[in-house]
């Protein structure tokens, strides 16, 4: 089982938005902690969600998107659904076409329910590492909040330490965590093996060993690595474990064409 924190980041959605679901009854956890409040969701339940922020997508209001959901809408017909969207998507003005890649995004991860691979993911221990990093907040962990927020700091920070004479010594790092707000802390950073200095305007800061991971690649453009971490999710409870400890995004590789990236997703377990 997930903690929301943790579910709201394998189903890139808020926090916030997971508590608004629970409290309308269109989404509830499976499991609340009577003493504490805390609300605990299962794997199993990211089809639910998949389906809500599909349909809310589509316009439908959420009173509407739970009177479909119970009327249990089979794949095939939301894929239609989605599908007549992203037809009427095209012909709208170019402020539209982010919303479009959201709907094609959770489409994917829909249509790939079924055929989730296993084999691909390696659970191994990773080395302590040291990073000069920037930190931002985002929304959620939409690509549509996310990305605004991280893509930046990335040339920031490798601009910041180039002027600071401090070489690269590794790949890029992305670490998120859970705000107590609903928000997500997001930390860019680049390898490096400078000492920590108040002379630096990026921080400089010591990523402690991780014993046991999930890891998986994800090749291609982050505009679809929800679907990633939606398989990794599944994978984790599937096998019995817990999420522990941040997730990370390091870059592999970089291309100029984000077709050719491949970013390693790794989650303590």
């Amino acid at each position: 089982m997930f903690t929301i924190g943790d579910f709201a980041r394998h189903g890139r959605i808020s926090v916030r938005m997971l508590r608004h679901y629970d409290s309308i009854g269109l989404l509830r956890p499976a499991r609340v902690d009577r003493s504490t409040g805390y609300r605990f969701y299962e794997a199993a339940q990211l089809a639910r969600l998949n389906r809500v922020v599909a349909l809310k997508d589509l316009g439908f209001t959420l009173a509407q998107v739970q009177a479909i959901l119970d009327e249990n809408v089979s794949g095939a017909e939301l894929r239609g659904m989605l599908r007549l969207r992203q037809s009427e998507l095209r012909t709208q003005i170019s402020k539209d076409q982010d919303r479009l890649g959201q709907v094609e995004a959770r489409l994917r991860i829909i249509e790939s329910e079924d055929f989730m691979p296993t084999d691909d993911v390696i659970v191994k221990p990773l080395p302590a590492i040291r990073i000069a990093e920037l930190t931002g907040t985002a929304a959620g962990y939409e690509h549509n909040e996310i990305g605004p927020v991280v893509a930046p700091m990335f040339g920031d920070i490798v601009g910041r330490l180039q002027r600071a004479g401090v070489p690269i010594t590794g790949p890029a790092v992305a670490l998120y965590e859970n705000a107590a707000d609903g928000s997500v802390i997001v930390h860019a950073g680049m390898q490096v093996n400078a000492e920590p200095s108040d002379e630096y305007d990026f921080t400089i800061t010591d990523l402690p060993a991780i014993e046991r991971a999930a890891t998986v690649l994800h090749c291609g453009s982050m505009d679809t690595v929800g679907n990633s971490w939606q398989n990794l999710g599944r994978w984790i409870d599937m096998n019995g474990h817990r999420s522990h400890g941040f997730a990370r995004e390091v870059t592999i590789e970089y291309t100029e064409d984000p077709a050719g990236w491949v970013t390693e997703l790794q989650e303590p377990i």
